[in-house]
C-alpha cells in the first residue's frame, strides 16, 4: 500500500509562527505511533489559511491553529484519528 501524505505548510507565515519547531515534533509523533510505513510527512507551499496558525492537511482534511506548544495535542486529538480511520478503511 502506498503511503498517505501528511502535508505541513512551510509558507512564510507558518515559518514565522514556528513551523520549524513543529516539524521535529511531528516526525517524533509519527515514529511513536508506528506510522512511518503508512504516512509520509511532506512540506507544502501555502495552504491558504495563514491567519489560523500553522496548517496541516491530510487527504481533504485541514488542521489549523497548530503551534509548537499544541502540536502533540492536535496530532493526538484531531490528526491521528483521521489517519487511523483512513488506514483502517484502506486495509
Amino acid at each position: 500500500m502506498a503511503k498517505e501524505n501528511l502535508f505541513l505548510c512551510m509558507g512564510s507565515a507558518c515559518h514565522q509562527m514556528g513551523v520549524y519547531d513543529v516539524l521535529p515534533k511531528l516526525q517524533t509523533l509519527i515514529k511513536e505511533h508506528d506510522l512511518e510505513n503508512d504516512v509520509e510527512l511532506k512540506g507544502s507551499f501555502c495552504l491558504e489559511t495563514c491567519s489560523q496558525g500553522i496548517v496541516m492537511k491530510f487527504k481533504e482534511e485541514r488542521f489549523s491553529k497548530i503551534s509548537p506548544q499544541n502540536v502533540e495535542a492536535v496530532f493526538n486529538d484531531e490528526i491521528l484519528p483521521v489517519i487511523q480511520a483512513t488506514l483502517a478503511h484502506a486495509s
